[in-house]
């Protein structure tokens, strides 16, 4: 039987650390790492989670819905009001591609250095639902 392994980080490649995390931080509120810097900068989420970004020189911003440069991963997060969620986002710097696959029940925006990412109307959890029991399982990709 394998070890038991907890994610510990999810970590972004762009070109300015420093200013996708101040776009995230903005948007979620949480905290910066204490070591954050030009090259990797980062944000403590719940239960430890890191959301990083590291510097990277030449940084091709993905293409998405063009698989051109793919996405490669994405976020999403639960919020209590969609439409309200995008407005802040937008003036926080993100911006909002034409193709939106189900908006009635998702948002997908474009972050500031190019990875998209969804907000989703947050459903209430049963008594024996944990957070992230249910990834993918709101929406499809983006």
């Amino acid at each position: 039987m394998s070890p038991k392994m907890r994610l510990s980080a999810v970590t972004l490649d762009c070109p300015d650390p420093l200013a996708l995390m101040a776009f995230y931080q903005g948007a979620t509120g949480l905290e910066p790492h204490a070591e954050s810097g030009a090259e990797f900068a980062g944000l403590r989420g719940e239960h430890g989670l890191l959301i990083g970004f590291q510097r990277v020189d030449g940084h091709r911003a993905p293409t998405w819905p063009d698989p051109l440069v793919p996405q490669q991963l994405h976020l999403c997060f639960d919020v209590e009001d969609v439409d309200e969620a995008e407005a802040r986002l937008l003036e926080l710097g993100a911006s909002r591609p034409e193709h939106q696959p189900n908006e009635k029940r998702w948002r997908v925006l474009i972050d500031p250095a190019g990875h998209p990412f969804c907000v989703i109307k947050a459903r209430p959890r049963t008594d024996q639902e944990r957070p992230g029991d249910r990834p993918g399982a709101d929406h499809d990709r983006p």
